[in-house]
């Protein structure tokens, strides 16, 4: 009872501590927008058309964007480590970013062989989120077959490692006939960003985030059985091949889905269960999920808030931020639990 007290006051907090950050990061940027002028063009009207056009097309999805990329893969790691019972797993150990990764480059960097024509033909903005989501995919079909013929979860860690090592080869080749032009355009698609999505393609994300978060949800029973081991799991009756696939296709459409439509942000996925556990101190994914769910949404605010610079022109990748700022605050955490155990 006093723990379910407990964690309902820090539910609530970070509620509260996640409006906060949403409207914050909405009113920073180049130019400078009062909060006061934020909630009017939320819940109403302003009279400055300027500020509204700002806040409406650009800065409002950019946040959203942020929440539900914070969010999930903050999810997607969670239920990586908890499959593989391993800390250091995220949610593109199993190759999904990396076939996403070559997909695009497949987009950008095939001009290199295919010549100018490809360029001028294939390269646009929804040609770059379909290669993603085709690769991805592609990459999940390959891993959910192999799941079907192994039967020890670590080897589907490892198989999903040598995609990866295969799709960076292949990526590397593309990389050496293509053009500096072509290169820079891969590597700025590689810094990940937030703020490309308009109100149709930012619609298309949520509904395939939904799908995830929602087979996450239905896994939360099976995860709690996994954390003492497969065998234990097996022991309480969990089919533990049908909720394999189901973590794995949970993981993939979250994370697949947030690579093809903001780039392939690292950090966020490994950190955010980690600093959960070190503050909620529990292992019950009932209390984690959404726990993970916030954690993920106020930290990728903060850092894209930091990204924008504000008052100047410039914004930073967003890649460099979730690394800097996240990094010390974990090896913090984790020296100050080693300090307390001993």
């Amino acid at each position: 009872m006093r723990h379910q007290k407990a964690y309902s006051f820090q539910f609530v907090l970070l509620l509260v501590i996640l409006v906060i950050c949403f409207f914050v990061n909405i009113s920073l940027g180049s130019v400078h927008i009062p909060l006061k002028s934020i909630f009017g063009s939320l819940f109403g009207s302003i009279d400055n058309s300027t500020w509204q056009v700002i806040i409406m097309d650009y800065r409002l999805p950019k946040a959203i964007t942020a929440i539900l990329v914070g969010s999930g893969l903050g999810i997607s790691g969670l239920l990586m480590q908890t499959l593989f019972r391993n800390p250091l797993a995220g949610p593109f150990v199993l190759g999904i970013t990396s076939g996403a990764s070559l997909g695009v480059a497949l987009v950008i960097l095939g001009a290199g062989l295919f010549g100018g024509l490809w360029a001028t033909a294939f390269i646009s903005k929804w040609s770059i989120v379909i290669a993603a989501s085709l690769g991805s995919f592609l990459v999940l079909l390959a891993v959910l077959a192999v799941s079907n013929k192994v039967r020890d979860t670590m080897a589907i860690l490892i198989i999903g490692l040598m995609f990866g090592s295969i799709t960076a080869a292949v990526v590397s080749v593309l990389s050496y006939f293509s053009s500096a032009e072509q290169l820079q355009q891969y590597i700025f698609w590689g810094f990940g960003s937030l703020s490309n999505l308009s109100w149709q393609e930012l619609l298309i994300f949520f509904g395939i985030y939904s799908i995830g978060i929602f087979l996450s949800i239905a896994s939360i029973k099976g995860l709690n059985s996994l954390l003492l081991g497969e065998n234990y799991a097996k022991s309480l009756g969990l089919n533990l091949k049908q909720s394999r696939l189901v973590i794995i296709l949970a993981t993939s459409l979250i994370a697949g889905t947030i690579t093809a439509f903001a780039g392939p942000i690292a950090f966020i996925g490994l950190a955010i269960p980690h600093l959960t556990r070190q503050i909620f101190k529990t292992s019950n994914h009932k209390v984690l999920l959404p726990a993970v769910f916030l954690y993920g949404a106020i930290v990728m605010l903060i850092c894209d808030s930091i990204a924008q610079l504000p008052g100047s022109d410039y914004t930073l990748p967003i890649n460099a931020i979730t690394a800097i700022v996240g990094a010390p605050v974990v090896i913090w955490l984790l020296v100050r639990q080693r300090k307390m155990m001993f």
